[in-house]
């Protein structure tokens, strides 16, 4: 299917246009995982297991929002809240 017709069938508000899209192929772009490795003391991993323990989610789940809050409240250059180091450049 060419593009023009793919935009016709969605702008004419077809209820499902998905039966026209390979999903096996589709992609998030930004969103794709990278796999690395970190390495912390024990007493970092130690409270992140109890704060992760705490909200029912596993260390890993926590790492990730953790670190986006951090990423998304230095893009908008403010700190975030709570945070001791904030000061410290």
């Amino acid at each position: 299917m060419k593009a023009a017709d793919f935009d016709k069938k969605f702008d004419q508000d077809e209820s499902d246009i998905t039966d026209s899209l390979d999903l096996s192929t589709a992609r998030r772009v930004n969103l794709e995982q990278k796999r690395i490795n970190v390495d912390f003391p024990s007493w970092v991993v130690e409270s992140l297991d109890r704060d992760a323990a705490r909200i029912g989610v596993t260390r890993q789940s926590i790492i990730k929002v953790w670190l986006v809050e951090r990423l998304n409240a230095e893009a908008a250059n403010k700190p975030p809240s709570g945070d001791a180091t904030s000061g410290a450049r």
